[in-house]
């Protein structure tokens, strides 16, 4: 007798696993999806192992596999067991980021009479549930509330449970997506006959010539809703060509596939420089090594912004294709995925499938399905894109690996792509290539203790020979205040812009700071409006006309009157982007604008829009957040303006200044990569600080070696890892005492077991105090494998942990 031991989905289950004994005659393997009895109800359940005996002694029998056959590869299931035990996530949650789009289903509550009569008196509310259930009639508990209420109905059907009148089961809810089908007609004849049919019929059925000379240029099978579309009503028109025996109307399946720029023509391959045909030599070496030794490598690709990165992910791709094997390419944005596609798509067409959030449910479901069926080789996207389901891995690439998007921090599981990558990657035994002009100090640091091999392009390729990065100009805001200045434009910047106008050439202009104010105050009491759920300043949108939480995103109306003294002296304070594209206008009002910022890109394709129109030219002056310093390359931008340097550089977080570092290189780099020579304007009230001056410095060296000096005196990562531990509550102070009680019973464990270098911070409050009407208390630990201390702890429920945490909000 063989027992499954099942990852189950239900909170309930945290990270165990049950076991269960398989039926007798039932194949059941490791990372197959099944059905399992938990509880009173059935749910899915991820197979974990199959052994001869069970882990517990307590077993039930497991009720089935699920339809279609969904199954991981030990690869996905190897690493989904990683991401359990190194981020203490849910265990079904950590092997579910590889199942199909809309394949997690809830169980769902059905009712139905039991025949059974008795005396009972019953409300006039259940004899008209009883009536509602005659003759046999299953019907769905939600329906019931929806009808009758929800309170009211979960207590008629407590009173008819307990009278025996009526059983209650559990069943998962139907599917959320299947194969979309398509009505098709197709010709039953040769091209030579439709087409004399066709001429034929022209004189007295027009509308039927037209259906057989559109299906004799379309190959012989058109979508009837584009024959329509065309033509009108076709109904009577197709019954008549049924008739003749010209054309069959059948139901194929027809993929729902994203907007790919598969029309574009790019020049051909270049010829590589010195620096990148050694970077793709080393790569294509470190793959055929891996062949021999089983040892994957990772490599980090520093190239400085515009040094031709993209080229040589492409022809390490190339080679990967060749040997039939399949490559994923992570970008941080989605925002960001246009651009690398119309490279890949370019250079490997029909060959690229792309996965992100943004797509509509069925999108992602019919290219999760191709990916999985082997119909493309290459699959874009952001983070999520990891868990495309292929089969042949060879290669993974992460571009600006140095991005904090690769983080996942809203719902466990809180993964880091690049940690998972690795995972992945050593699993399957493919190559992780991680590419950035400002790569992420822990990385860098691997590169030099060689657990990375490093691949350097240090040189920047424009159309014009010897172009070195731009030069910047640093501007202290202080002496421009000092001059009378008061406006958010240094006399440098200003001027800049307007020459650049003037020449036709294109400006980005950065802010990391979306809505139209940072905050709104009383002018008479000084009571700042702050969000209900999280007591942060809201930030005013002066297009919505709304106040707006930047951490729960909730909106609320713009008052008349101080809620506190009732005096109508309300300031708006402090500058977004909707903001400064307000006062752009005013400054260069024949200029023309565009904006980009989450506030701007609502749609899947909008911020494909805003970046193909700024392209295209059809604007002179792009706005945005960090968005804009991400990856982009925009041949015509000469000039690039920071608005404020020092928006991230006081935040409580010891990447504070890595983080400043790489959002003003990164932005920087933007400028000067096509016919525009390029130059920076970089306005601070700080501009000593060591992250501005490495950055206007384009000095990634300089910066690296004071970071990494802080970081070993402070013993933080690399030299030491972190956890947050967050603990909330609707009382602040039963939070705060509930997380010193925490403090208490970690210190305790650490005593007990030794382990002197595991230290404590707090219990404090967390940056962001409140949210969702929740008090949150932090206990930060630093120290060494701490997954596995904690793991020892025995950690009471309610506690958030986050395991290498990116920013302590």
């Amino acid at each position: 007798m063989l027992y499954a031991e099942v990852s189950v989905n239900s909170p309930a289950a945290g990270r165990n696993s049950y076991s269960y004994e398989i039926p007798a005659g039932l194949n059941i393997r490791p990372g197959q999806a099944v059905l399992v009895p938990f509880g009173q109800k059935t749910l899915q359940g991820i197979v974990v192992e199959v052994a001869d005996s069970p882990r517990y002694a307590e077993t039930r029998l497991l009720s089935g596999v699920i339809e279609p056959l969904t199954c991981l590869s030990p690869a996905q299931l190897a690493t989904g067991l990683f991401i359990c035990r190194h981020y203490l996530s849910p265990l079904f949650a950590s092997l579910a980021l590889w199942l199909p789009p809309g394949f997690q289903r809830q169980t769902e509550a059905v009712i139905k009479a039991t025949g059974v009569t008795n005396d009972a008196a019953l409300s006039p509310l259940e004899l008209t549930i009883m009536e509602s259930l005659g003759s046999g009639n299953t019907i769905e508990q939600k329906t019931l509330e929806r009808r009758f209420g929800k309170t009211a109905t979960q207590s008629a059907l407590r009173h008819l449970l307990e009278y025996n009148l009526v059983d209650r089961n559990y069943r998962l809810q139907p599917l959320k997506i299947k194969p979309k089908l398509e009505r098709v007609v197709r010709l039953t004849t040769g091209f030579d006959s439709a087409q004399a049919a066709a001429d034929k019929l022209s004189g007295k059925a027009p509308k039927q010539s037209l259906i057989l000379y559109r299906l004799v240029n379309s190959r012989g099978s058109l979508p009837a809703a584009e024959l329509r579309k065309d033509l009108g009503e076709i109904d009577a028109s197709l019954a008549s060509l049924k008739t003749k025996g010209l054309i069959e109307t059948v139901n194929e399946e027809f993929r729902r596939a994203p907007r790919l720029p598969v029309d574009m023509e790019l020049p051909l391959p270049p010829t590589l420089t010195t620096a990148q045909d050694s970077a793709v030599k080393a790569v294509v070496a470190g793959i055929n090594d891996t062949a021999a030794t089983g040892k994957a490598p990772i490599w980090l690709l520093h190239g400085v912004t515009g040094s031709g990165k993209t080229e040589v992910y492409l022809n390490a791709t190339k080679y990967v294709l060749t040997l039939r094997k399949q490559v994923i390419i992570l970008v941080p944005e989605i925002a960001l995925t246009h651009q690398i596609i119309e490279r890949f798509t370019a250079r490997f067409p029909g060959r690229v499938a792309v996965l992100h959030s943004k797509l509509s449910l069925g999108e992602r479901f019919d290219q999760w399905r191709a990916v999985s069926e082997g119909t493309f080789d290459i699959v874009i996207g952001p983070r999520s894109a990891l868990f495309a389901p292929v089969r042949q891995l060879g290669l993974i690439i992460m571009d600006e690996e140095h991005e904090w998007a690769y983080k996942q921090q809203d719902t466990p599981p809180l993964y880091h792509a690049r940690t998972v990558a690795k995972c992945l990657a050593q699993e399957y035994g493919a190559t992780l290539l991680l590419g950035s002009a400002t790569p992420d100090v822990e990385s860098y640091y691997k590169t030099v203790t060689e657990k990375y091999g490093l691949l350097d392009l240090p040189d920047r390729l424009t159309p014009y020979a010897g172009a070195s990065l731009p030069p910047v100009s640093l501007i202290d805001m202080r002496m421009e205040l000092k001059s009378g200045n008061l406006s958010i434009f240094s006399h440098k910047l200003r001027a800049e812009i307007e020459a650049a106008l003037k020449n036709r050439e294109q400006i980005i202009l950065f802010y990391n700071r979306r809505g139209g104010a940072t905050f709104i105050q009383c002018r008479d009491c000084g009571e700042v409006l702050k969000c209900h759920n999280c007591l942060l300043p809201l930030g005013y949108h002066p297009i919505e006309k709304r106040l707006v939480c930047h951490h729960c995103n909730a909106g609320y109306r713009v008052p008349e009157f101080c809620p506190v003294c009732r005096s109508k002296r309300i300031k708006y304070l402090g500058l977004g982007t909707q903001k400064l594209e307000e006062e752009t206008h005013k400054e260069f009002p024949a200029a023309r604008i565009l904006r980009w910022d989450s506030d701007a890109t609502h749609g899947k394709d909008s911020g494909y829009q805003i970046f193909d129109d700024f392209r295209s030219g059809r604007a002179d002056i792009l706005i945005g957040t960090q968005v804009v310093a991400r990856g982009l390359d925009l041949p015509r931008v000469s000039l690039v303006g920071v608005i404020n340097a020092d928006t991230a550089l006081n935040l409580p977080d010891f990447r504070a200044g890595e983080r400043t570092f790489q959002l003003l290189a990164q932005v920087a780099g933007r400028a000067g990569r096509g016919e525009f020579p390029g130059r920076v304007v970089v306005q601070s009230y700080q501009p000593g600080h060591y992250a501005i001056t490495t950055a206007v410095n384009h000095d990634y060296q300089s910066f690296y070696q004071k970071e990494i000096s802080y970081r070993e005196l402070l013993g933080y990562p690399p030299f030491g890892e972190l956890a947050v531990m967050t603990v909330s509550h609707i009382h602040e102070a039963e939070g705060q005492q509930l997380a010193g009680n925490l403090m208490k019973k970690l210190s305790l464990e650490r005593d007990s077991r030794g382990l002197t270098s595991i230290e404590f911070l707090g219990p404090s409050p967390a940056f962001v105090p409140r949210r969702g009407g929740r008090y949150r208390w932090q206990v930060i630990l630093k120290g060494r494998n701490l997954s596995d201390f904690l793991v020892k702890a025995n950690l009471p429920s309610g506690i958030s942990v986050d395991i290498d945490p990116l920013g302590l909000d």
